[in-house]
């Protein structure tokens, strides 16, 4: 039975991928901050196994500051193969944090890489680093290639993207002076039911939900002309599980080709709960009313404007086909309509448990 060491628990990625892990049958180590507060949702049905002989899942806690901690546990668990997944995601608020998110997405990887080496594992263990499609930066329309690839050059637009660039070009030189098999995944948008509030599609579909059930009036956004390719959680974490298959490790842009604009998604998200929107205005003036009863439901916000942004990036994800065998399962569509189906239900079941006298915490307060 294979060993993996999965780091950032709380995230989409870590619970998909933790199903997916199980169902080949491996032993899993996950860790965690040590905090006073619950924040266990997205995998409590996977870690609450009542038959206590059959267990393949283990806390471990950790905090990415603490070098001495994660040499300890990975010399402890000697794992086959660790998914570095932990990370200070969100790009706004890596503006207001950038030390910290320096520290949590750059130097973390570095700890985690030392602990590796130190435990005597460079030669067994395979890593795994999760980047960012968004290191690409902006698209220049001068270059002589129009896709970008796996050895694009990169210029990253905030602090997060600088922190991830860092991680990645480290797990490479680890892979270059140790002969270590460390993989960079850099992706592309995905996004599921699971998605934490803060980004731009969960915030949509749980916005339209509440529309629909009279539990909030109007949905504030930024730019709603940038591109994204957004695809569903569940094909890219298989996508992970693949690239640390291979003999040799190697660097994989994961995207689904397809790129649609943020007005995209909330035109189908809206479609979902039919409700027909016709905008008017343009850039931050603009407004989006419901065709039968000209209530305004969109409206744009300067405030959530970031001091620098990527409109629109072009990909070329044709290595991962041809070495993984990888295609995307999902369309966008798709995706869309399962996260606003996930939190009508979810909104649903709130309200009912408030009908009876329960408390009930959303996400960013767990």
């Amino acid at each position: 039975m294979k060993k993996a060491l999965i780091t950032g628990i709380t995230w989409q990625d870590w619970s998909y991928l933790a199903e997916l892990l199980l169902e080949k049958w491996y032993e899993i180590h996950w860790v965690k901050r040590r905090t006073s507060l619950i924040n266990t949702d997205r995998i409590d049905h996977i870690f609450q196994d009542p038959h206590e002989e059959n267990k393949k899942f283990f806390l471990h806690y950790w905090d990415t500051t603490d070098s001495g901690n994660m040499i300890k546990l990975v010399a402890d668990v000697k794992p086959d193969e660790v998914y570095n997944l932990a990370a200070q995601s969100h790009v706004h608020v890596s503006f207001d944090m950038p030390e910290y998110t320096a520290n949590s997405d750059g130097i973390w990887t570095l700890r985690i890489l030392e602990a590796i080496r130190v435990a005597w594992l460079e030669k067994s263990c395979k890593f795994y680093q999760a980047s960012t499609s968004e290191l690409f930066g902006w698209m220049d329309y001068n270059r002589p290639e129009a896709w970008y690839n796996e050895s694009s050059p990169m210029h990253p637009r905030s602090p997060y993207w600088c922190a991830k660039l860092y991680a990645m070009w480290i797990a490479r030189n680890y892979k270059e002076s140790y002969w270590m098999f460390c993989s960079n995944w850099i992706l592309f948008n995905h996004e599921s039911p699971r998605r934490w509030e803060t980004f731009v599609t969960r915030k949509i579909t749980m916005a339209v939900a509440k529309i629909k059930l009279w539990l909030q009036e109007k949905l504030y956004l930024w730019n709603l002309d940038a591109k994204r390719d957004w695809g569903h959680a569940k094909d890219y974490v298989e996508a992970m599980w693949l690239m640390l298959q291979q003999d040799k490790p190697d660097d994989f842009v994961i995207a689904t080709w397809v790129s649609n604009t943020v007005r995209d998604f909330v035109n189908w998200s809206f479609e979902e709960v039919w409700i027909k929107l016709e905008w008017r205005y343009s850039w931050v003036d603009e407004k989006w009313y419901d065709v039968e009863t000209w209530k305004c439901l969109v409206e744009v916000d300067p405030k959530y404007f970031r001091p620098a942004e990527v409109n629109y990036l072009l990909w070329n994800a044709s290595k991962a086909r041809t070495v993984l065998w990888w295609e995307p399962k999902y369309t966008v569509r798709e995706l869309c309509k399962e996260m606003v189906r996930s939190d009508i239900e979810k909104f649903e079941r709130d309200e009912l448990l408030k009908s009876h006298g329960y408390t009930v915490l959303n996400q960013c307060e767990w």
